[in-house]
């Protein structure tokens, strides 16, 4: 009840003040603890003021929910010279293993049941995610736009923030090292590598603009794809040295491995629709015959952007344009069935071996896609609503 007469007070204060209704951008009404908003407004203008009434606190500018908080109910208000806002949200109990967890650009990491594909909260980040993955009981996530890396546990919940993270594009996990490696967009003004153990961050040069990442955990080596470059960097995962480069990969975007490391797979992402004015495809690259060469190549794609490597010889690719998956041979990089139809502009697919379902976050639709990888047809209960602007999904079961 104060929550709703602190509303209605302030909803009256501006309209005696002639201070305009506006609303937050993109804030889930479901929050877990330890999330942090800054309470922009869907203007993009951020409030002068922030306040908040029952659980969480305002703290450096910003409406942060403590770690420990119970469930419960609260009222953010944000205020500049022309506009008021008023927001009410839930604060949810931390979900338990197993989850998806979804990277949601607009809000952070959604948190999903993988039975029922219900929404179990929201945990709003620092930054803007791209990616997300899971590791050694921890969840990690990047800031696009930022330099704060967020690691989650979910067995006691914790949350914390890993700074010296620039420009977080893609995550690879790396048991072994119990590191968490992560493609940098524009480190020292080109692009990089960072290793995150811990707390410890430490980072290599790779080339123009780093966005995809792949890893070889048998021979330590990260795949690093250079997209401004044309190229793809490969790294010595424990001494942090670019020991070879794959030359020749136009737009090298989204990489992926093969199982038993032999191959790597290349996705140019360009199009001869868009002012890349290139045919976007795949290209196959061999590993195992001494220097890395290329192999085979797929015929054009329409705008290819993701790639996940299936069972039964397949490998998914995701087409942002065209709004389907293509389905190529994971040897000859030919297609070996209809491209399937998804929601709109899908990104980063993500294949989980166990239920053998490919996971599909689609961005422009804030929906994931759900495709049983060996019947290609849709699971029930798919597509689901999800954060805004979905970019990565990981399955999590620790």
């Amino acid at each position: 009840m104060r929550i709703v007469l602190a509303a209605c007070a302030l909803a009256l204060l501006a309209a005696t003040h002639h201070l305009a209704i506006a609303r937050f951008a993109n804030t889930a009404s479901s929050l877990l603890p330890g999330s942090r908003f800054s309470g922009r407004l869907s203007s993009g203008a951020m409030p002068d003021r922030l306040a908040a009434i029952g659980s969480g606190i305002i703290e450096n500018g910003a409406y942060v929910v403590p770690p420990g908080a119970p469930p419960g109910s609260a009222t953010v208000i944000a205020a500049n010279a022309s506009s008021l806002a008023v927001l009410t949200l839930q604060i949810v109990a931390p979900p338990r293993a197993p989850v998806l967890a979804v990277a949601s650009y607009q809000n952070g990491i959604t948190f999903h049941d993988p039975r029922t594909f219900a929404s179990l909260g929201t945990l709003a980040t620092a930054g803007h995610p791209s990616d997300v993955t899971a590791a050694g009981g921890e969840i990690a996530a990047t800031d696009t736009d930022g330099s704060v890396m967020t690691a989650v546990r979910l067995a006691p919940w914790s949350v914390r923030e890993i700074s010296g993270v620039l420009l977080g594009d893609e995550l690879a996990a790396d048991p072994p090292l119990h590191a968490i490696f992560v493609t940098e967009r524009e480190l020292n003004a080109t692009g990089g590598l960072a290793r995150v153990v811990g707390g410890s961050v430490a980072t290599v040069v790779t080339g123009a603009t780093a966005e995809g990442i792949a890893i070889d955990l048998r021979l330590q080596r990260v795949y690093v794809a250079d997209v401004n470059d044309d190229d793809v960097a490969i790294v010595d995962a424990r001494r942090m040295r670019v020991v070879g480069r794959i030359a020749h990969i136009p737009r090298a975007f989204s990489l992926a491995l093969s199982p038993d490391g032999h191959r790597l797979y290349a996705v140019s992402n360009q199009s001869e629709n868009t002012f890349l004015a290139a045919r976007g495809r795949v290209t196959e690259i061999a590993l195992d015959l001494g220097r890395p060469r290329v192999v085979a190549r797929s015929s054009a794609l329409e705008f290819p952007v993701g790639i996940a490597v299936g069972m039964l010889g397949r490998i998914f690719v995701t087409d942002e344009q065209a709004d389907v998956v293509n389905v190529l041979d994971a040897r000859t990089l030919r297609a070996v069935h209809a491209p399937v139809p998804t929601c709109r502009t899908p990104w980063a697919p993500t294949l989980d071996a166990r239920t053998r379902r490919l996971y599909i976050p689609c961005a422009g639709s804030n929906e994931v896609d759900v495709i049983d990888a060996r019947t290609l047809q849709r699971v029930r209960g798919a597509p689901f609503q999800t954060g805004g602007y979905p970019l990565a999904v990981s399955v999590v079961r620790q």
